[in-house]
């Protein structure tokens, strides 16, 4: 079985082992969705988001892209202080750090999107949280990519078996 097919398996006939429900801060009350994540036995992960009530696109410089990485904290308390720094277990400059995830497209305020990383496990992402942000990240300023408020955030819980 070639990966694309794996992975197609994985996404629509397993459990993910982890998710983390998305909420969104004060000035975006009415996002919301859910970030899965599933192991695999391919040495990483697979992550899956679906997140809607993204602003309009005349919100976010026009381009309809949203950061979303992966914060050390997990506290999404608004304004989600208590999420912290990206994740970066070893000290590596942005984008290459292990909390760099790829960023959303959104159409309409709607955003699906599935990717896999192989600098990341569900244990060591469990207790952290996924951080959607205003803005697009320039994958070039550090620490963080410019990538604006954080308008969204969850906790990532591992799913009880």
């Amino acid at each position: 079985m070639n990966l694309s097919d794996y992975f197609a398996m994985v996404l629509g006939s397993y459990l993910p082992a982890a998710t983390a429900t998305l909420v969104g801060n004060a000035d975006h009350p009415g996002l919301g969705g859910i970030v899965k994540f599933y192991e695999t036995s391919c040495g990483g992960i697979l992550v899956a988001a679906e997140v809607s009530g993204l602003p309009p696109v005349q919100e976010n410089a026009g381009t309809g892209f949203f950061a979303m990485h992966i914060h050390e904290g997990g506290d999404c308390t608004p304004p989600f202080a208590g999420a912290g720094q990206h994740y970066n277990p070893f000290g590596r400059p942005h984008p290459r750090h292990a909390g760099d995830l790829l960023p959303l497209f959104a159409d309409r305020g709607y955003a699906w999107s599935a990717f896999f990383d192989d600098r990341l496990t569900v244990k060591e992402l469990t207790g952290k949280s996924v951080i959607i942000h205003a803005q697009r990240d320039d994958f070039t300023t550090q620490p963080s990519g410019d990538a604006g408020e954080k308008i969204g955030c969850g906790v990532i819980q591992a799913v009880a078996r």
